[in-house]
């Protein structure tokens, strides 16, 4: 919201406990002339009434090389399960959970020193570059 009222950019604050939140949403996209989603760190399941008013014109960011680690607690499981390397995914949302076609993928293996707050870190680094990278993969194509 900072970085939004310093550059003048419009912005939106929709509590999405209230019922019918995604009408909202809608609404102001649509008002907008918005005609495709970024999602970074939105932690939330998007309404089918968005994916169905913009199909495949949304993207979202996910730290893992889906299809594995699917949904949150993502790093903890990723030790648990003793992986040797992890990423991050860009991929089209739908109607499943971190399910949709991949647009992009980045990795580095992990070490005997990384525990959940490094993998975050590191993770992060390497989103900053995937995430640009599957805009332009996705115009590129249009």
């Amino acid at each position: 919201m900072n970085y939004a009222k310093k550059f003048q950019i419009p912005y939106l604050l929709i509590n999405t406990k209230i019922k019918n939140y995604e009408n909202k949403i809608l609404l102001q996209l649509k008002k907008y002339n918005i005609s495709f989603i970024c999602l970074a760190g939105y932690m939330k399941i998007i309404p089918n009434l968005l994916i169905k008013n913009y199909p495949k014109k949304i993207i979202n960011i996910h730290p893992s090389l889906l299809p594995k680690f699917k949904g949150l607690n993502t790093f903890s499981r990723i030790l648990k399960n003793k992986e040797i390397k992890t990423g991050c995914t860009v991929h089209f949302v739908n109607k499943k959970l971190d399910d949709g076609k991949i647009i992009v993928q980045k990795y580095f293996f992990i070490n005997s020193k990384d525990d959940k707050f490094s993998l975050k870190r590191k993770t992060q680094i390497i989103e900053y570059n995937a995430f640009p990278e599957a805009i332009i993969k996705i115009f590129r194509n249009f």
